[in-house]
């Protein structure tokens, strides 16, 4: 009888860390004061998407616009490298840990996330995870940040999408999840077994 693959898929933010990274590398690329006017600026909307009159993804697109259009790709990835040293700062050891137990029992890692590839990437595949599934950034053809998404942002449903994508025979192998949020229910409901993560930390998660 063959026996079944075990996939381990894990959330980022909130989930392998203790706070959200897509605010954290906004505020680690233009510092604290344009970080606050960035947002002062979009305040209005921000309270209409807390109301849930405004969609979260969208917000979520204008805000990233606003900080990252007209910038060189080459320098928007060589900041996402260098955030590596600021994730290590809101690692969640616990787990981080289970990450690496699924590692050693030879089980597929994966991360899923509505944070962008250009941070997830050099941090999540050190760790030993097979790839990672996230908010892709558009580039035009000068190499300019569009301030565009090129995917759909990654989270509810569309991280469900994402993983079939790469792992499509889904009666073939017993998925873990863990996910911290609303925006990880549809993963969690979708897995085998499930853990909703939870942390001391107040701070908001993006969806």
């Amino acid at each position: 009888m063959k026996t079944a693959r075990t996939i381990a898929v894990f959330d980022f933010d909130g989930t392998l860390t203790t706070r959200d990274s897509f605010l954290a590398f906004i505020r680690y690329a233009h510092g604290t004061w344009r970080y606050y006017a960035g947002f002062a600026l979009h305040a209005p909307m921000l309270i209409l998407m807390l109301m849930g009159l405004y969609s979260g993804s969208k917000a979520k697109q204008r805000i990233f616009a606003h900080f990252f259009k007209g910038w060189q790709y080459s320098r928007f990835k060589s900041l996402g490298q260098s955030f590596y040293a600021e994730i290590e700062k809101i690692r969640n050891e616990k787990v981080i840990n289970k990450m690496q137990e699924h590692i050693t029992k030879g089980h597929t890692v994966y991360v899923i996330s509505a944070s962008l590839p250009e941070w997830l990437e050099p941090w999540c595949l050190k760790q030993g995870a097979k790839a990672v599934m996230a908010t892709e950034i558009e580039v035009d053809e000068s190499g300019l940040v569009t301030g565009r998404f090129k995917t759909k942002n990654c989270s509810g449903q569309e991280k469900v999408k994402r993983l079939l994508e790469i792992e499509p025979d889904r009666e073939e192998y017993f998925l873990y999840a863990y996910g911290n949020s609303t925006g990880d229910k549809q993963l969690l409901s979708f897995a085998d077994q499930s853990t909703l993560v939870t942390t001391s930390k107040s701070d908001e998660k993006h969806q």
